[in-house]
Formats: C-alpha cells, structure tokens, sequence
C-alpha cells in the first residue's frame, strides 16, 4: 500500500485554529440575536400603536395571533440565515482542516451555494497560501544552494588541501623508511597504512560532501558511480535502469535527485537487510521519476518512520516542485518513489 508524505518539513508557517472562547459568539447568533430583539420591540411598539387592551379578550386574542404570526416569521427569518450562514461554517472547517504539507488541497465552498462575499474570502485566502508557499520554497532554494555550496567548498577543500597534506607525509613516509633502521620499518609500515587510510575516508567524505561527478558527468553518471560504491561497500547488488531520455533538470533539481538516491541507499545499508536493489530512472511528462527499490525487511509506511531520514526527502522534494511517495511493508521491502515536474 502506498502512502504520500508530506512534503512540508519542520514547523509549518502558520496554523489554522479554532479561536472560540467561552465569551465569544458567532456572527450568524448576533444576527438572530439582534433580529429577537428588533421583532419583540416590533410587537410591543405595534401592540402600543394599535392600543390593545389586554384586559378585553378579543384583543388579547389579536395580540396573540399578531405575536404568533411575528414568532413563524422570525422562525422563517433564522431557517434562512441558518442556510446563508452555511456555506461560511464549511469554509471555516475547511480552513481548520487544511495541510500545512500541502495547502494546494484547499478548494473553497462550490458555487451556486455560496454568496459573492464568501467566494472572495475563500479566493483571498487560497492567494494567501499560494504566496506562503511560493516564498517558503524561494526561501528553501536559497536555503539548499548556499548548503550546496559549502558543501562544495569542504570537498574541494578536503581534496585539494588536506589531501595534498597527507600526500605529503606519505612522500616523506616513504623517503624517511629509506634512511631509517631496520628495526623502525614495521613502525614506519604501520603510519604509511594509516596514512593512506586517512586519505581514503577523506576522498569518501569529499564524496559525500559533493560527487565530482555529478559537476563533471551529469546527474546518471554520479547515481551510477554511487550506485557501484554502494554495492562495493555492502556486497548488496545495486541495478540501476535508464528508461527514456529524461529532460534537463534544473540545477537544484538535480542535487534534489541525487541526494534522494544518496539518503535511499544509505538507509537500505543501515535498516533494510536487503539482499538486492534497483535503481530506476525514467521520463515522465518531460520531468523524472525515480524509483529506489529494495527487497529488504520494510516497514509500516501508515506509521511514523523515525531515523530513516523520510521528512528531510519529503522536504527536499517539495523545494523543487516534486513529491515523494513511499510504498512499504513490513517483510515485503520498500520502494521510494521522487517525481520531479
């Protein structure tokens, strides 16, 4: 069974409640309220005018039938607010039940059953989320390039500087167990490995940081290259498909993709136990979709997923316009689906 997350992460901007107190009174009563008033004060001000004696029956009679008649209209009277009053009720629980993960599931009261007033708030209000939206996803953009770019300057930093430090110490290493004693080259051996080490994790960290290739290649080339690290690491089989010919993404689309294919994979090696994954990547309707796909233990996908990293891909999908779809069972694997417009 699959499940749409949502794609809006962390606080959301605003939250619609319900801000009834006990002192508070709803527009369609002070209405009611007032129109109480105005037909009791009707009916004595006409009872005044006409002089009614009270005290003779037949007046009594027609003060009865005149109260009675002024009741029927003002139960007439709150039918009809009552059914005017009723298209903004649903609007109001409309509001209250909206989303925050996706305001674009407002829809306002139908027409034909509102008023021209209560189509405008609702038109209004759907402008309001379209804006909050729109800047939430400038805001985010801005947010992930200028991560982005540090990212790229720890990994071209760690390559071009720490690296060539380490290479360094690995020359002068191999110059110093030359000159050394004998009983000093195990000693030696052992800081070059340890070195070398070093320099190994500091190019899979560059790596992780920003793939080389994903600038220099293009986008399948740097999931393909990942895709075999993966599978090298593990010892789990990592296929990775091409259907199609995908249409050129934007660049922060791009780094959206890649980065759902780096967290997938990680958390196939960390929670799965998979014993094989697929990686496809196919046109759709000039965007991308890319499926992520493990035979591994699963999980309850109606349930909260806590450490497998789901809200940040949502959250990152929904920057560039895309959404993330999940689809898992316990025992029956996972497949983690991004489409990218």
């Amino acid at each position: 069974m699959g499940a749409v997350l949502p794609i809006w992460g962390g606080d959301p901007i605003f939250a619609v409640k319900p801000s009834r107190t006990p002192n508070s009174r709803s527009l369609a009563g002070q209405v009611i309220a007032a129109n109480v008033f105005m037909v009791v004060a009707t009916l004595f001000a006409a009872s005044a005018a006409a002089r009614l004696n009270l005290t003779i029956a037949d007046q009594r009679i027609q003060f009865a039938l005149l109260g009675l008649s002024i009741v029927l209209v003002l139960l007439v009277n709150m039918l009809m607010l009552r059914r005017r009053f009723s298209p903004l009720d649903r609007l109001i629980e409309r509001v209250e039940a909206i989303d925050p993960a996706d305001p674009a599931e407002f829809d306002g009261p139908d027409r034909g059953e509102t008023t021209a007033e209560i189509e405008r708030l609702a038109a209004s209000f759907q402008r309001m989320l379209r804006r909050i939206d729109d800047e939430r996803k400038r805001s985010g953009r801005l947010v992930v390039r200028a991560q982005e770019e540090e990212r790229r300057r720890l990994a071209r930093d760690l390559h071009d500087e720490v690296n060539q430090s380490l290479t360094g110490i690995l020359l002068r290493l191999e110059a110093l167990s030359h000159a050394a004693p004998a009983d000093l080259t195990d000693e030696i051996g052992a800081v070059k490995k340890l070195v070398n080490q070093a320099m190994g994790e500091l190019v899979t960290l560059a790596r992780q940081l920003r793939p080389a290739a994903l600038d220099d290649h293009g986008l399948v080339s740097a999931i393909v290259s990942h895709a075999r690290r993966f599978a090298a690491q593990t010892g789990v089989p990592a296929d990775v498909r091409v259907e199609g010919e995908p249409a050129p993404l934007e660049s922060d689309q791009e780094i959206a993709v890649y980065r759902f294919v780096q967290e997938a994979l990680s958390n196939v090696a960390q929670h799965a136990g998979a014993s094989r994954l697929d990686v496809a990547l196919s046109a759709n309707d000039g965007g991308l979709e890319v499926t992520v796909r493990d035979d591994g233990r699963g999980f309850d996908a109606g349930g909260e997923a806590a450490g497998l990293g789901l809200s940040g891909m949502a959250e990152r999908a929904r920057l560039v316009g895309g959404k993330l779809e999940v689809d898992s069972r316990p025992g029956g694997g996972t497949s983690l689906t991004l489409v990218v417009p």
